[in-house]
């Protein structure tokens, strides 16, 4: 499977991937998905919001056992991030076939769609448009950098656009969503362990800066006579760091775009994108708070014009307590237990947080060496791979022949 999947969106000279939302890699991506499902033998569909489903057993009888992730990436990010959850829910289900075991629920395998955001600027799009968290006006109102609108692309990679919207009958459906995830961090690394179990999702948001001066030659207007966004922007990114550092927390300012982008030119406009993530609401207001405090005083300074608009926010998520807690049972947790699987939180969003309001979710995570993602240096060995696998594969068992 990972051979198969290692080439579909690999950029030649970043090696990273560009697998975005409705584009062609993404459209291999579900190709992939398809025939792997179809190879298992599994009922395989695309839901309203072009999610893809793979069942086995009964879709209508409830309570099902659901696991998966994505196939999508940020831009140049690396092979894990997603894929391991799908590639994974796919071998644990042939390992639970090589054990014969005997399925009392239902059990299904996804991939949700456009999960990085990283076309149309909104994380998680399949999974909000089902849970009902995104509403089919704003869907349809979203673009791409190049002015293509979602529907325009879903239209144009052969989905219906106009059917896309809140999906509560197939949520009801659902049991439990347990996704297995590559960690984005050092946790497991830093404490020896191949697995562990997610306690919560950190508070977070995108927050989009407008910093509005003068466009004007740059070899003949006088520093004096400058309205130069570019300063307060510069200003803006340090003091992000500043603030996450006071609190614990995260920002980052992780992309820009610049008006009218002339080497010889003052710009006149300079847009910066903040992503930040703290351990709770209090610690996230008060990072954002002072970052715009300081955003709009270093504008005052210098003539700037400033506007701040949020573009998405996920409350603090805490998985389902009694569902972690069974994982927690199953992988042996126990003080006694010979195998003991940390739990911890993370600061990264995924569609298990979107779920966790209207089903009983969980996640894994599987250990990253390095801590590195969101980039070509993102990595997993075989065995913690493997590790993973069969923890997810105890985890479907233990909750699907009961």
């Amino acid at each position: 499977m990972w051979r198969e999947l290692l080439p579909i969106g690999r950029h030649p000279d970043s090696r990273g991937y560009r697998r975005y939302a409705w584009t062609g890699a993404d459209a291999e991506c579900r190709t992939w998905f398809k025939e792997q499902a179809e190879a298992r033998g599994l009922a395989y569909e695309v839901d309203r919001n072009g999610n893809q489903w793979a069942w086995l057993g009964d879709p209508r009888a409830g309570d099902a056992v659901v696991t998966g992730s994505h196939l999508d990436s940020v831009p140049d990010g690396g092979a894990y991030d997603g894929p391991l959850g799908v590639v994974s829910s796919f071998a644990a289900l042939d390992e639970l076939r090589a054990r014969r075991t005997e399925f009392t629920k239902p059990l299904a395998l996804v991939n949700f769609g456009d999960e990085e955001g990283a076309r149309f600027g909104l994380a998680c799009v399949g999974s909000r448009l089902t849970a009902g968290q995104l509403t089919t006006e704003a869907a349809h109102r979203l673009t791409d950098g190049d002015g293509v609108s979602l529907p325009r692309a879903m239209e144009a990679a052969g989905y219906d656009p106009d059917a896309i919207g809140p999906d509560p009958e197939r949520l009801a459906r659902i049991g439990a969503f347990v996704e297995l995830h590559v960690e984005q961090g050092r946790a497991l690394d830093l404490s020896g362990d191949r697995v562990g179990i997610a306690s919560a999702i950190w508070p977070h948001g995108r927050w989009r800066f407008d910093f509005r001066g003068q466009a004007n030659h740059a070899g003949t207007t006088r520093l004096a006579d400058r309205r130069d966004p570019m300063l307060s922007y510069a200003e803006t990114v340090l003091a992000a760091r500043r603030e996450a550092e006071l609190a614990g927390a995260v920002a980052t300012f992780g992309k820009i775009s610049v008006e009218p982008n002339g080497v010889n030119a003052i710009p006149s406009l300079v847009r910066g994108w903040l992503d930040s993530r703290a351990e709770d609401q209090a610690a996230l207001d008060t990072v954002v708070g002072g970052i715009e405090k300081a955003a709009r005083a270093y504008a005052d300074a210098h003539g700037i014009d400033l506007d701040v608009v949020r573009e998405s926010f996920t409350p603090v998520v805490e998985f389902d307590h009694a569902l972690r807690d069974e994982l927690g049972r199953i992988l042996g947790t126990d003080r006694d237990a010979a195998l003991s699987v940390p739990v911890l939180g993370t600061g990264a969003g995924h569609d298990a947080g979107i779920l966790s309001g209207s089903v009983p979710t969980a996640m894994l995570f599987v250990r990253n060496p390095t801590g590195v993602s969101h980039s070509p240096a993102e990595s997993a060995t075989e065995d913690d791979c493997v590790a993973g696998v069969l923890a997810l594969a105890d985890v479907l068992e233990g909750l699907a022949t009961t």
